[in-house]
């Protein structure tokens, strides 16, 4: 895929997830979201309020993470982390399946735990996305919480955290989308460092990309010769 380096920031969603970030990190995220227009800016809840005065009179939009990053939240928790974020400015949220019971097989349990979160997201007309954290699944477990996200109304699947032992693989992200169709948005997240990888990913099925070296990827040599900026 060929894309210039406006269409392909459009694609990204500007991430500053760190435990240490700092306000002024925070905003540095904002301003350079703001200044390559990317699709939004991700951040933790605590954040949201700080990040969507930042973006006001801007078309990027505030994530917020929930549940994050082990998806070991209570539901009720997690639906309320979720409603506050949302309140508070955020246009998206992205949640973390339940990875324990996925992989315990318990799928009422996840299916019920995404269906609280679309449900309450959806009344509030903003989108979800579910973290299936790849590198600890098996290839059929990618499959079936995919599928499971799928049916409890969720609008993506995301692949990690970018907290755990691995981040996207382009063969997780073609799981994904075969898993989903073109019924849902599939997000690779956690080691896109260039823009060779992000038009691989795109290429693989992506349609959203989770990535903090935003920065790097549309300036970098590569991203000059290949956009034609």
């Amino acid at each position: 895929m060929t894309l210039t380096r406006a269409q392909l920031a459009k694609y990204i969603d500007h991430t500053n997830l760190k435990a240490d970030a700092t306000e002024a990190s925070i905003k540095q995220t904002c301003d350079e979201a703001k200044k390559y227009d990317t699709a939004s800016v991700c951040v933790n809840s605590y954040w949201i309020p700080f990040v969507t005065e930042q973006l006001k009179n801007s078309d990027v939009n505030p994530i917020a993470v929930v549940g994050f990053p082990l998806g070991a939240m209570a539901t009720d928790s997690e639906v309320f982390e979720a409603n506050k974020a949302i309140d508070d400015g955020a246009e998206e949220i992205d949640m973390v399946i339940n990875i324990g019971e996925l992989k315990s097989g318990n799928n009422d349990v996840v299916e019920a735990d995404i269906k609280a979160l679309a449900d309450a997201v959806h009344a509030k007309g903003k989108i979800l996305k579910v973290i299936l954290e790849t590198c600890l699944l098996s290839k059929d477990e990618i499959v079936l919480g995919s599928q499971l996200s799928e049916k409890a109304g969720a609008d993506f699947v995301k692949t990690s955290t970018g907290f755990s032992t691995a981040g996207a693989k382009l063969d997780d992200v073609k799981l994904m989308r075969e898993a989903v169709g073109d019924r849902l948005g599939v997000k690779a997240s956690g080691g896109v460092h260039s823009w060779d990888e992000a038009i691989e990913m795109i290429d693989a099925g992506a349609s959203r990309l989770g990535v903090s070296a935003t920065v790097a990827i549309l300036t970098g040599e590569d991203a000059g010769e290949k956009s034609g900026y």
